[in-house]
């Protein structure tokens, strides 16, 4: 690794970063618009201008250069010697500040970027407290470019980012620059809005307030946001993403990095797709069926109610005729907890995994890239964990059934069952809603009502990911841990804490002891994979 020296410290560096990023990971606060780690370089902002030593023309001897370089576009080389603490740099700084401020609105109180804007910050920190501008500032009109996305354009600063992405990431290129001069600005080709599957980026990557999502224009301000570590259940990539949360209400998501599995980026579909969580008709409270009559147990007896019956019905018939179908939309733990129940009270029982979502097929970008030109890929397995549950189905051993089986024997092989839903979508096709009345016992856990519910002898309310924590297994198998970011409907309970009880432990439900104990008869998971910090 090369060593190169930064304001006299020395820093070391990966082999393939530019100063900037060295001095980024090295904890310094550089200005740059411009820049992003996964675009490409074109130094335009010039706000990252750094001193560097460099070879005298005709001595040959180290000396500090006349020339400021942009930190940017300069690779790390072992040896090298820079500095940004400097009056010239601070002078450069305090310059492009002033250019960028001149035509700049002084709307932060009602801009939605306000509170995570580099211009807003970068003022503060490296630019003056006034403005000499004395004449009348550019103004642009607001654009409509897409149907997720507004351009203001008077706050631009032309950093280029999202034109950028159009053509290097999404490959559609909707986006470009238009004018000359000070008149220039983004647009979008005439008769193209943006309007691709992973538009959304663009949004996150522009530093100021300049391209704003509609789905969150106005909704809340940014410093009232709490932020929580998840994983998008949109698809079987498994985007690293950020819930933003406030209230216990979900605001937004936002793509997290992970260089494993979505980089900077995640698609539309992940970003807008969560708000069923937010339905009105979702289960919330447990039900008991005794002949005609239904009430409402006490979930602290949940426990020992299903133990009860499940054991009552193996006296009388035997473990055989008991089968439990997992969905690919459990996390790893709660699906290893409900199989551990099961086959205590029912050695002999059927494990099968529930239908499996697919929609279309899969989709890269750039459109048009192969091999190893993919940047993001969006996958048409519309599930997070088809993989860590059938980890887990694996594992078990025993009797294992696909779910046409499954479906096939209920009422005749299998009579007593343990069904998960979950699903964002009505899941229950005509086959199981045929057969669900056949069962002699059911229990059902689901997050909306179906003929599953309804034939139900037990319903249990699930619960949506971002309402409990556990982990994921994508499609390349990297097993990702998710936080539980908000509260699940009053009188529902989560998921894995009575998942927990019922299969015989005490006390809160802890996601990592669980996976512990899981890593005895499951290798994978003594090392699950944690993505490096990056700033949000």
């Amino acid at each position: 690794m090369p060593t190169i020296i930064i304001d006299d410290k020395p820093v070391e560096c990966r082999e393939d970063d530019n100063v900037l990023q060295a001095a980024l990971n090295a904890g310094w606060d550089i200005p740059h618009y411009c820049y992003h780690p996964s675009l490409k370089v074109v130094a335009s902002c010039r706000l990252c201008l750094m001193e560097m030593k460099m070879p005298h023309p005709k001595t040959k001897e180290l000396v500090w250069s006349p020339k400021l370089v942009p930190s940017c576009q300069t690779p790390v080389r072992d040896g090298m010697e820079v500095r940004f603490d400097t009056e010239r740099v601070k002078q450069n700084q305090e310059t492009c500040m002033e250019a960028f401020l001149l035509n700049h609105p002084l709307d932060c109180p009602v801009c939605d970027q306000a509170g995570e804007c580099y211009l807003q910050d970068y003022s503060f920190k490296f630019g003056k407290a006034e403005s000499r501008m004395v004449d009348p500032k550019l103004v642009n009109p607001k654009k409509d470019i897409g149907p997720h996305t507004y351009l203001y354009q008077d706050r631009c600063v032309m950093c280029s980012r999202c034109v950028r992405f159009t053509e290097e990431i999404s490959g559609t290129r909707e986006l470009c620059i238009v004018n000359r001069g000070s008149r220039n600005e983004i647009d979008i080709f005439p008769g193209r809005p943006l309007d691709n599957p992973i538009q959304g980026n663009v949004v996150d990557i522009c530093p100021v307030g300049s391209l704003l999502d509609k789905d969150f224009l106005f909704k809340q301000r940014v410093w009232l946001l709490k932020s929580v570590k998840s994983v998008c259940p949109g698809c079987s990539t498994g985007c690293s993403i950020w819930i933003d949360h406030n209230e216990n209400v979900v605001w937004r998501l936002k793509p997290r990095f992970n260089p494993e599995v979505n980089d900077h980026w995640m698609c539309d579909a992940g970003r807008y797709g969560w708000k069923y969580m937010q339905q009105a008709d979702r289960l919330k409270r447990p039900v008991l069926r005794r002949g005609g009559n239904t009430n409402t147990p006490q979930r602290s007896a949940l426990p020992e109610l299903l133990r009860y019956r499940f054991q009552e019905f193996v006296e009388e018939h035997s473990g055989a005729e008991v089968g439990v179908m997992l969905s690919p939309m459990m996390s790893c733990e709660e699906a290893w907890l409900l199989v551990r129940f099961m086959r205590e009270v029912a050695p002999g029982c059927a494990i099968a995994l529930g239908p499996i979502p697919v929609e279309g097929e899969e989709t890269t970008f750039p459109v048009g890239a192969g091999g190893h030109n993919v940047k993001f890929t969006i996958k048409p397995e519309k599930c997070p964990n088809r993989r860590g549950v059938g980890m887990v189905i694996d594992a078990a051993g025993g009797t294992k059934l696909t779910y046409e089986e499954f479906v096939g024997k209920i009422g005749d092989a299998i009579k007593a069952g343990w069904v998960v839903g979950g699903y964002p979508t009505a899941w229950v096709d005509k086959d199981f809603g045929k057969a669900a009345p056949k069962f002699e016992l059911l229990v059902a856990q689901d997050l909306f009502a179906n003929a599953a519910t309804d034939a139900a002898t037990v319903v249990l309310p699930s619960c949506v990911w971002a309402e409990r924590s556990g982990s994921f297994v994508n499609a390349d198998g990297v097993i990702q841990p998710f936080e539980q970011a908000v509260n699940p409907p009053e009188g529902a309970m989560r998921d894995s804490q009575y998942l927990y009880e019922i299969a015989g432990f005490s006390g809160l439900f802890s996601a990592a002891k669980v996976r512990q104990m899981m890593a005895a008869s499951i290798e994978a998971f003594k090392n699950v994979y944690i993505p490096p910090e990056m700033p949000k």
